[in-house]
C-alpha cells in the first residue's frame, strides 16, 4: 500500500468508495474490503448508507484506529447548526466516536465559507473529526478555503479523461491531498486501447493501470467503488508494479476535459 502523510495521519492512497451501495450489499462490501486489506473507507450523509457502512466495519472486527473513515456534509446543510447536527448524525449511524476526515460535499452559492470552516474546526477541536476538508471545490475556491482553515483534502472527479492540473497545483503547493472519485470514468477506461495495451505489458487490467496511475502521483488517493469481491480484490492488486515516467505522461495526455459528474448546483469550474 502507498500512504499519504497528512497532518500526522497516514492515509491509504487506495480506498473503497461506497456511493450507491446500500443495505446488505453495502454492509457486505465494506466488511469484505476490510478483510481483503482496505483501510480507507469513504461515505457521505447523502449516500444514505452510513449505518450500513458502520455495520460492515463492525462485521470486519478490525481495530478502529487502523481505519481511515471519511464522511461528508451535504450542500443543503452548510450552516453552523446544519454541519454540527450532520456530523453528530453521521457518527451515530456509523457507531463511531470520531471520523478521520469530514468534508464539505459540494460548495453552495449561499454558504458562508468562513463560518462553515470555523464550525468544522470546532468539531475537530472536540475530537469528532481528526481532519477537515472539502469536495468539488474549484482551484480558486480551494485556495480560499485553505487561507481560512487547515483543510487537508479536496475530493474531486479525476480520471485519465479529466485533468485536474489547477487543483493539483494548489494541492501540492500546500501539501494537501486530492482524492479521486469516479477514478475509472464509470468504466470508460475498460475500452481504451492505450490502457488495454499497457495492461498487456504488465499483466494488469485497464482499471488496474488507471488506479496505479492515480496513486503513483504525489498527493493523490483514489476511492473506486466495487460491488463485487473480484473487483475489490483486483483494485487492491496494484502495488506490485510501477509505471514509467513516459507511461504516466502518456496517460495524462488522454485528458479531454470529459466531466461525468456535474449536477445543476455544481460550481463554475476554473480549470
Amino acid at each position: 500500500m502507498i500512504y499519504i502523510d497528512i497532518n500526522q495521519e497516514r492515509v491509504p492512497a487506495l480506498g473503497l468508495g461506497t456511493y450507491s451501495l446500500t443495505g446488505q450489499a453495502c454492509r457486505t462490501s465494506v466488511a469484505d474490503a476490510i478483510l481483503l486489506g482496505y483501510r480507507h473507507i469513504d461515505t457521505a450523509k447523502m449516500y444514505d448508507n452510513e449505518q450500513d457502512v458502520g455495520y460492515g466495519i463492525s462485521d470486519a472486527s478490525v481495530d478502529r484506529d487502523d481505519l481511515f473513515v471519511t464522511t461528508k456534509i451535504w450542500h443543503t446543510d452548510l450552516t453552523r447548526s446544519g454541519i454540527t447536527a450532520g456530523l453528530e448524525d453521521s457518527l451515530q449511524k456509523l457507531q463511531m466516536d470520531y471520523v478521520n476526515l469530514t468534508l464539505i460535499h459540494w460548495p453552495s452559492d449561499d454558504m458562508n465559507l468562513e463560518e462553515c470552516l470555523e464550525t468544522l474546526m470546532e468539531l475537530q477541536q472536540q475530537g469528532k473529526t481528526r481532519l477537515i476538508g472539502v469536495s468539488n471545490f474549484p482551484a480558486s475556491l480551494l485556495q480560499e478555503a485553505k487561507s481560512i482553515a487547515p483543510i487537508v483534502c479536496n475530493q474531486v472527479e479525476y480520471h485519465p479523461y479529466l485533468g485536474q492540473s489547477a487543483i493539483l497545483n494548489v494541492v501540492r503547493e500546500h501539501n494537501l491531498m486530492l482524492t479521486a472519485y469516479s477514478p475509472i470514468a464509470k468504466g470508460e477506461v475498460l475500452q481504451d486501447q492505450n490502457l488495454v495495451n499497457l495492461g498487456k505489458k504488465y499483466g494488469k487490467s485497464p482499471t488496474q493501470i488507471t488506479l496505479r496511475w492515480l496513486v503513483q502521483q504525489d498527493n493523490v488517493a483514489a476511492i473506486p467503488k466495487a460491488s463485487s469481491h473480484e473487483h475489490r480484490a483486483e483494485n487492491l492488486d496494484i502495488f506490485n508494479f510501477s509505471l514509467t515516467d513516459e507511461e504516466m505522461d502518456h496517460i495524462h495526455s488522454l485528458s479531454k476535459n470529459h466531466r461525468l459528474i456535474n449536477p445543476h448546483f455544481a460550481p463554475v469550474w476554473d480549470d
